[in-house]
């Protein structure tokens, strides 16, 4: 073993298992800091020192890296499975809301979409906010975006389209698009940092057939037309193309082809009744960053099952 070879185990022993600062490493062995850096790096090129992430951490990573690549995405954040079903949208809304408020500056606002998940991440948002968090709601549906009762704290300044989610009819939706209120809201989208949504499923699950919004009738008639799930209520097919209904006519949400113009949208979804709404979102280029669970992940990376 030649003396560089012994420096650089000597430099990789102090940086790494006894955490000394390059400086503190250079002044014990009376060099300077940028060739306590080079060898370090030179170490790490010979194979002196050798990275491994854990086996779990190597797994997610392989499926963010795999996410991204065959959909396109900016980026993808992958949380283990929750450990029943009650429990998952509660564990991707955490997480989302973590990697949210790492991103967020000063005097930015957020947009937020319709749904149990988005609810929830708003709510962690506003709980957690160290300055009044600013949000935008997608879509119609005022109670949808008040705080939960549950919180003490709910640090947030609300920006709601004062409408229903769903009119009584075409001509009572138009007139409501035509307010100056909403339209307010509507050109305050486009000047958000991040957007939010959530994604349904065509289940008995899903938020907006829970609510009583749509019945059963409404949901027959939807899956007859090739519906998978809805991004901000708008109902999509297994490849992300808007569904045409009379439903739609009546809906007051911010249109998806405006989704696709955001920059920095944020899909959070997990669960196997939401893999094919998932997949139909990634597929129609709707979202930028994925926060899901593994088993989630896995499904969307697998082939597709044919029709």
């Amino acid at each position: 073993m030649d003396y560089e070879e012994s420096l650089m185990i000597k430099i990789a022993w102090y940086y790494y298992f006894e955490n000394m600062t390059q400086q503190h490493v250079a002044d014990i062995l009376g060099i300077s800091r940028m060739r306590v850096i080079k060898l370090l790096e030179r170490a790490r090129q010979t194979g002196i020192i050798q990275f491994r992430l854990r086996k779990d951490g190597e797994t997610r990573m392989k499926l963010e890296r795999g996410l991204m690549d065959r959909y396109g995405l900016k980026d993808a954040f992958i949380v283990p499975s929750a450990i029943s079903k009650s429990q998952v949208n509660a564990g991707i809304a955490e997480a989302a809301s973590m990697y949210i408020s790492e991103r967020l500056t000063d005097h930015s606002f957020i947009n937020m979409g319709y749904g149990d998940t988005p609810s929830r991440v708003l709510n962690n948002l506003a709980t957690m906010a160290e300055r009044p968090l600013t949000c935008v709601s997608l879509t119609g549906g005022v109670s949808y975006y008040l705080p939960d009762t549950r919180s003490n704290v709910f640090n947030a300044k609300l920006h709601l389209i004062p409408t229903p989610l769903l009119a009584s009819s075409k001509e009572m939706a138009d007139a409501m698009r035509h307010e100056v209120s909403v339209a307010e809201i509507s050109r305050m989208i486009s000047l958000a940092q991040l957007t939010v949504v959530g994604i349904g499923s065509m289940h008995e699950s899903a938020t907006i057939f829970k609510s009583g919004i749509l019945n059963r009738n409404d949901f027959l008639y939807l899956q007859m037309q090739g519906a998978v799930g809805d991004l901000l209520s708008h109902f999509i097919d297994k490849d992300g193309n808007l569904i045409e209904t009379p439903l739609e006519a009546r809906l007051i949400s911010t249109s998806l082809s405006k989704l696709k113009a955001l920059q920095n949208v944020i899909g959070v979804a997990a669960g196997d009744v939401k893999v094919a709404a998932i997949r139909a979102a990634l597929k129609g280029g709707y979202l930028d960053v994925l926060i899901t669970d593994d088993h989630t992940a896995e499904q969307l990376l697998a082939k597709e099952p044919e029709a």
